[in-house]
């Protein structure tokens, strides 16, 4: 069963770029993941709530990372939802 991992960002933000590289290497190295990508610009509330703060990233619904991806706490995360 594959973890949902969700990223809210933007397109032309570089911090988020990064975030789905380093959740898309990870994910190659453990599996497992499917990752859900939010534009926050598609909705003026997503917008409001995360401008400040993206890339925001949670897993399985809870968040665990905003503005920069820690690659240790995400991968803390992901074990504590897979089998």
């Amino acid at each position: 069963m594959a973890v949902a991992v969700t990223l809210y960002g933007r397109p032309g933000c570089h911090l988020c770029d990064e975030a789905r590289a380093a959740i898309l290497v990870l994910a190659d190295e453990g599996g497992g993941i499917d990752l859900r990508e939010v534009d926050i610009e598609s909705d003026d509330r997503l917008l409001a709530g995360y401008l400040e703060r993206i890339p925001v990233v949670e897993v399985e619904g809870r968040e665990v990372s905003e503005l920069v991806l820690d690659p240790d706490e995400f991968e803390r995360a992901l074990h504590t939802v897979r089998p």
